[in-house]
């Protein structure tokens, strides 16, 4: 039996309550700040995972912090936390350890946990780009869009996951705009994209105003708070937001009938799978970070496959050819928790064309 273990933590105090129900009874404050003293600790078993070549199972183990707590705290004390859950993993017996959410934003992106550990460590990176662009390209299709001819935007494209998704995007977009803060490395992300495909990207710090332009859409920053709103939207876009916590204020799904937002990085995991933990997605479905730790454990790939800031875009076709190998797909189209079924998307479609009414929000 392969196994392996996934770190994971509560985005907010409120997740709490997912594993322990008396937490729904105490103030949020209290809870975030009481949990934070707890050490990290295992919370499930994760069993059934079978495919055609092996089978697997493992262990979902939790950094206590929130991602506020994990933005805010030392970043040594929260390190700490987070290799104390990777030895956790170890003690259990797991060959492989994947990092979730902000456990792999905090510091060199699990470099350090690595060197501390006796197991290897993945971000599961290489697969959530995988699995963002085959649903980016999916959704953009069923809404009618040309990835050659629609407008690409890039929140978040100097981060590891939005810096290769540029890249690969960018072999078949004719219009992109790169969004960050950092404009020295956006400029140097814009070059190696020119030496590369020979697309002129456009950059920018303002989202509102690449948003307005866009009508494809992927966001995958690191921002604690949404940063999309209604108003920022053009109909008709196709947004992935591929960020925990969402990018996309709720707010959207309310107000704007006539943009299709979707998750990404959202798998079926093969065999009779169970979790036994509610994060919040249906039976047998996962995260594309941990699949990547799944995947690597059917594989018996027990090596820290991506780490660090800078992805490959042969680490994500490789990995994605692998997940393939072991029967992992994507998840159809899930947007704020829920499905979105084919009728639904055409309606979205139409409205944007003005062809059907768009609701009146008030």
């Amino acid at each position: 039996m392969h196994r392996f273990a996934f770190m994971l933590h509560p985005m907010e105090a409120g997740d709490v309550a997912r594993k322990f129900k008396f937490a729904g009874f105490v103030p949020d404050k209290v809870v975030e700040r009481a949990f934070a003293l707890l050490p990290s600790m295992k919370i499930s078993d994760i069993t059934g995972i079978s495919s055609p070549y092996g089978k697997a199972e493992g262990w979902f183990v939790a950094c206590p912090l929130t991602a506020r707590l994990i933005m805010s705290l030392p970043p040594v004390y929260v390190m700490n936390k987070i290799i104390q859950g990777g030895r956790v993993a170890e003690k259990l017996g797991a060959k492989i350890l994947g990092l979730g959410a902000f456990t792999k934003v905090v510091g060199d992106a699990g470099i350090t946990v690595a060197k501390n550990l006796n197991i290897p460590v993945t971000t599961g990176n290489s697969y959530t780009v995988a699995t963002a662009i085959e649903a980016v390209r999916e959704a953009a299709r069923a809404m009618g869009h040309d990835v050659k001819k629609a407008a690409v935007v890039v929140l978040g494209a100097t981060g590891s996951i939005g810096r290769v998704c540029a890249m690969i995007l960018a072999r078949e977009a004719r219009d992109m705009t790169l969004v960050a803060r950092n404009e020295r490395k956006l400029e140097d992300l814009a070059v190696k994209i020119l030496y590369d495909t020979g697309l002129a990207v456009k950059i920018t710090s303002d989202i509102k105003k690449a948003l307005r332009m866009g009508d494809i859409v992927i966001t995958v920053t690191s921002a604690v708070d949404t940063i999309i709103e209604p108003e920022d939207l053009r109909a008709g876009a196709v947004i992935c937001d591929v960020s925990r916590p969402r990018d996309v204020s709720q707010r959207v799904a309310e107000a704007r009938n006539d943009v299709l937002v979707i998750e990404g990085g959202v798998v079926e995991v093969p065999g009779n799978v169970e979790f036994n933990l509610n994060f919040g997605f249906p039976p047998k479905t996962a995260y594309a970070c941990m699949a990547e730790t799944i995947v690597l454990a059917l594989e018996k790939r027990y090596e820290s496959f991506t780490l660090g800031r800078e992805l490959l875009i042969e680490k994500v076709e490789e990995i994605a050819a692998l997940a393939k190998k072991h029967g992992f797909r994507v998840d159809g189209f899930r947007s704020f928790g829920r499905a979105v079924p084919p009728r639904e998307i055409e309606m979205i479609k139409l409205r944007a064309r003005g062809n059907v009414t768009p609701a009146i929000v008030k």
